[in-house]
């Protein structure tokens, strides 16, 4: 295989990148602390590190947690969103009899309905012969 790189650059890259591996996963092991503790458990003495000590944290109020109770609508905008809703009951009051008014609604009103089609079952396959095993 042809590299861009004599062959004798890249032994000593990769034995420069084994050895950054291997310093660091002693310098792992020996800055380890000598007994691990489950989350939750409490440091033997002063070696862990202390609690944060946040001074301007506030708890959070129950309008934050349950979010902010509805307000109540002004005269006018009552108003308004009357308005709205009688403009759209009539807007689609006046679409479905715009609907009605149609060639193909008149005729679907007129023409009896098609009675449905019934398609015949087909026969169910013989049973087996006697002297045939099951499957």
């Amino acid at each position: 295989m042809q590299w861009s790189m004599p062959h004798r650059v890249l032994q000593v890259v990769a034995s420069l990148i084994v050895l950054v591996a291997l310093s660091a996963f002693t310098l792992g092991v020996v800055n380890a602390p000598q007994r691990g503790r489950m989350p939750g458990e409490k440091v033997d003495g002063a070696s862990g590190a202390a609690p944060l000590a946040a001074t301007d944290a506030v708890a959070l109020g129950q309008d934050r947690i349950e979010g902010l109770a509805p307000r109540e609508l002004t005269p006018e905008e009552k108003e308004k969103a009357e308005a709205a809703k009688e403009a759209k009951q009539e807007a689609d009051e006046a679409a479905r009899a715009e609907a009605a008014t149609t060639p193909e609604a008149q005729a679907a009103a007129v023409a009896p309905p098609k009675p449905p089609v019934v398609v015949p079952a087909e026969a169910p396959p013989p049973p087996p012969a006697a002297d045939e095993a099951p499957h």
